[in-house]
């Protein structure tokens, strides 16, 4: 308990510190004195107020002998910094150690993809995928293998969020899993020391179709994400890209320097890249690119509702110059920059310490002061899987380059919009029975198709054919059977006759999987069933086309 008093002393000791720092910086000599001394006292009386409520919690409240002070502590910094914004935050040593794994290229753990699958009622973790190299591969867990327990603890009706936390852990030590290996259906322990994990922010670039090049930038900005992005380029044009794809959907940010990196390698020297600005003049900066030979591809920038902070910098950059023509959905709409502060005893807090505006002065982030913080980060959402109509532009107008109006205060509109693939509730339900006849498909157990099971484990050196794994006809006639003979499903033939595109789809992304991983795996529904992907191809000759009349329009002016 003292140490969790001396963190919430510390959290009102930073707000004391800073802010009559930040006055300092650019106030007029006169009434500062008096200032810091209201802020000294009114800081005072808030600490005499929490430790008088708190005492009173202690002496008073009806299960006063069960109280989980950490959460007591944590939730009353949280409940401070929320009434900032959205996005200060509060993390106890835990959810810290997790926060600066995130922004690593790596993180500690057995290197497994897992997923919830159901029979009926009863929904079990799965393995996926290992990754390469990775100490679940070197333990010869494969495509399908059940987690029954890990550490002993039973793991069936958890969701695979719970299992992975079960799982990882520091790096050298020991988890224990008990396993209904996929190959035989027998129960097996395994124990594996957990390591460090690769986790880049570029897993997979090839080409979409000759000349076209296709690069996934899907999971974040951490350490290594430019020279991830040269490598991929090199690669790429090696291969004879002439146009580019780049994929920024769901990516959720991360370091300022990485953004303002990668939009430097498209973007000519002496380009704009972003506006900082703080408070009172703190930490106001202008970042521009400095890069004498940039690469000039043509470029389609996808984005969505989840693309946010950072991966907006380098899309909202793109669109302002004109350099990339933008496809999908409205970004996510955050335009503040944190600091991370790391606090006593590990725990830290992330605090809003400046805003920034794109080159033509937008300001992006979306408004949160009359909303909770769910409807904020859901966007005021109902089903997921429901299309929404994109959000007529409210905020300021500005001009790109070649004067296309853009506009600020609620993330980066497209300049061509168009929805995700769809998910409906009846095609979420086929998606356990296609696991569970892929993993029977790839150990043997499907009759007429026992030359189709995958020995040994993921051979990550093989690139995709294009028509590697198509489900034959005789192949969906097998999986109709299989449903139809397990009432468990409650799935009709008229059903699954009714999906077969669909179901044909799943099927290939599972065999895939099962074969040459994930990042293999996703290049299914990337090349054939993707309509934003599909519409980037579409629209690179625009793409070509703005491009070029940029940089004419900057030939012209020097």
């Amino acid at each position: 308990m003292k140490k969790l008093s001396a963190q919430i002393a510390l959290i009102l000791l930073v707000f004391t510190l800073i802010i009559p720092a930040f006055v300092i910086a650019q106030s007029p000599n006169g009434g500062l004195p008096n200032r810091r001394a209201r802020g000294t006292a009114q800081t005072a009386a808030v600490q005499r107020d929490f430790d008088e409520a708190l005492k009173l919690v202690q002496e008073q409240y009806i299960d006063g002998k069960k109280l989980n002070y950490n959460d007591v502590f944590k939730s009353s910094i949280i409940g401070m910094l929320r009434s900032l914004d959205p996005h200060s935050n509060y993390y106890d040593r835990e959810e810290f150690d997790e926060l600066k794994t995130d922004q690593r290229s790596e993180y500690f753990g057995i290197g497994a993809s897992i997923q919830n699958y159901a029979h009926g009622d009863q929904a079990d973790t799965y393995i996926t995928a290992t990754f390469e190299g990775s100490p679940a591969g070197r333990a010869g867990l494969r495509y399908g293998d059940r987690i029954v327990e890990v550490d002993g603890v039973k793991m069936t009706g958890k969701s695979s969020l719970e299992v992975r936390d079960k799982i990882r852990g520091p790096r050298g030590s020991t988890v224990k899993l008990t396993l209904e290996r996929a190959a035989d259906k027998r129960i097996e322990k395994v124990d594996i020391v957990r390591d460090a994990v690769p986790q880049p922010s570029i897993p997979d670039a090839y080409m979409l179709k000759p000349g076209v090049g296709y690069i996934d930038m899907t999971r974040g900005f951490n350490y290594t994400t430019t020279d991830e992005l040269l490598d991929a380029l090199d690669r790429l044009h090696a291969k004879g890209m002439t146009s580019l794809v780049l994929d920024l959907r769901n990516n959720p940010g991360g370091f300022l320097d990485q953004a303002i990196h990668v939009a430097e390698v498209f973007l000519r020297n002496g380009q704009l890249i972003l506006t900082q600005k703080g408070r009172n003049g703190y930490r106001d900066n202008q970042y521009e690119s400095h890069n004498n030979a940039p690469d000039t591809t043509p470029l389609v920038i996808l984005i969505n509702e989840n693309t946010a902070s950072a991966s907006e910098i380098v899309a909202g950059a793109m669109q302002d110059h004109d350099r990339a023509l933008i496809v999908g959905q409205t970004s996510f709409g955050k335009g503040l920059v944190q600091s991370i502060i790391p606090l006593e005893y590990g725990a830290g807090l992330t605090l809003t310490s400046a805003k920034y505006f794109t080159p033509s002065g937008r300001l992006i982030q979306r408004d949160y002061s009359n909303g909770g913080f769910y409807d904020y980060y859901t966007h005021g959402a109902g089903v997921a899987s429901e299309p929404k109509t994109p959000a007529k532009p409210t905020g300021p107008e500005t001009k790109t380059d070649t004067g296309r109006a853009v506009y600020g205060g609620g993330g980066i509109s497209p300049d061509e919009s168009i929805g995700p693939r769809m998910v409906n509730l009846t095609q979420r339900r086929l998606l356990s029975p296609t696991f569970a006849f892929t993993r029977d498909l790839v150990n043997g157990r499907i009759h007429g198709f026992e030359t189709s099971r995958i020995a040994g484990g993921i051979n990550f050196r093989h690139d995709l054919e294009p028509d590697e794994f198509k489900v034959t006809d005789a192949m969906f006639r097998a999986f109709r059977d299989f449903v139809a003979a397990d009432p468990a499903y409650k799935i009709s033939a008229a059903t699954v006759d009714r999906y077969r595109s669909f179901i044909e789809s799943e099927l290939r992304f599972n065999i895939v999987t099962a074969a040459y991983g994930r990042v293999m795996g996703d290049r299914v529904f990337i090349i054939t069933d993707d309509p934003q992907v599909s519409k980037a191809v579409d629209v690179l000759p625009k793409a070509r086309d703005l491009a070029m009349s940029s940089a004419e329009q900057k030939i012209g002016r020097q």
